[in-house]
């Protein structure tokens, strides 16, 4: 934990607010049983730099004996991240993977040419009440990556790099910024932080960065002097020098962005490719269920069910 000078931000109220290039009002999506906010993709904007996928899941509350259950399922072309503020999710994996994610935590999931995983509360949790609250992200993968083997890598909460300021708190938790670089494997320019600013402190965005946004998760923040409430995402104009401020109950927020990819992405389903010929392999490999003889397996210990393809 170190304090660092790259996090003094300048003066939020001088930047215009026409930096705000788009912004985001997430939709409501039922999950079967819980409710997400979905920011991305969003009918305005697919990507923010590498990110191709935005959920908060909660918070929200469990009575004893109940919990999250994703069953099964797979992914193309992608690395996913579940990063948790409370609660604990029991992930599984067909490379092997059996990990339990604790708060603070980054899974980093790389899907490459084909991965099935499963998240699920543990048993031990549901034992009693318990929370849920944490941000699903995926990160499209470069097209000379897509095929790569899939893979997996956990990282605890106290081997990412926290900075700190006067008034803010940042955990880096993918990629680079503020002089600092997450351990995660990234494939492209990239960066992802967790940030805790009290009432009034000011945090500028990295200025080194092709793409850069924010999502507002608790609290508000002011740009330009206008207020913005939790619950939004804005991405902003490249090479504009951006600062933020918290307003008067300070705000939690999540920092996102990075390189633009080579070119659009196709993404159905939880499938993300750079052609539509490789979403309808993936397609076809799933329906056929062939485990293990194809792109795509189960994970051990948990073989019992799993999500069907949509229809």
């Amino acid at each position: 934990m170190s304090w660092n000078p790259l996090l003094e931000s300048g003066f939020p109220d001088a930047v215009s607010i026409d930096a705000i290039e788009t912004l985001i009002v997430p939709r409501a999506v039922d999950l079967g049983g819980f409710e997400v906010r979905r920011a991305l993709p969003a009918p305005q904007r697919q990507m923010v730099g590498p990110f191709i996928f935005f959920d908060q899941a909660g918070p929200g509350e469990f009575v004893s004996g109940q919990g999250a259950d994703v069953r099964p399922h797979p992914h193309i072309g992608l690395a996913t991240v579940t990063y948790l503020f409370r609660g604990e999710i029991l992930h599984r994996d067909s490379v092997g993977s059996n990990q339990l994610i604790r708060p603070g935590d980054v899974n980093w999931m790389v899907a490459g040419r084909g991965i099935t995983h499963s998240e699920r509360t543990p048993a031990e949790t549901r034992k009693r009440p318990h929370s849920g609250y944490g941000i699903q992200t995926w990160v499209a993968l470069p097209e000379a990556h897509e095929d790569t083997a899939p893979s997996f890598e956990h990282h605890a909460r106290d081997m990412l790099p926290v900075l700190h300021s006067d008034g803010v708190t940042l955990r880096l938790i993918l990629g680079r910024a503020y002089g600092e670089i997450a351990p995660a494997s990234v494939f492209s320019e990239t960066f992802y932080a967790d940030a805790e600013l009290k009432p009034g402190a000011r945090i500028p965005l990295p200025d080194d960065h092709e793409e850069r946004g924010l999502y507002i998760l608790e609290g508000s923040i002011s740009v330009a002097g206008q207020s913005f409430e939790a619950g939004r995402m804005m991405v902003f104009r490249p090479r504009d020098s951006i600062a933020v401020a918290a307003g008067p109950r300070g705000a939690r927020l999540i920092l996102l962005g990075g390189a633009t990819l080579g070119g659009p992405r196709y993404i159905w389903w939880n499938f993300v490719a750079s052609s539509q010929e490789k979403i309808d392999a993936a397609k076809e490999e799933w329906r056929r269920g062939d485990w293990g003889r194809g792109l795509f397996d189960l994970p051990p210990g948990d073989r019992d069910e799993f999500i069907p393809l949509p229809p």
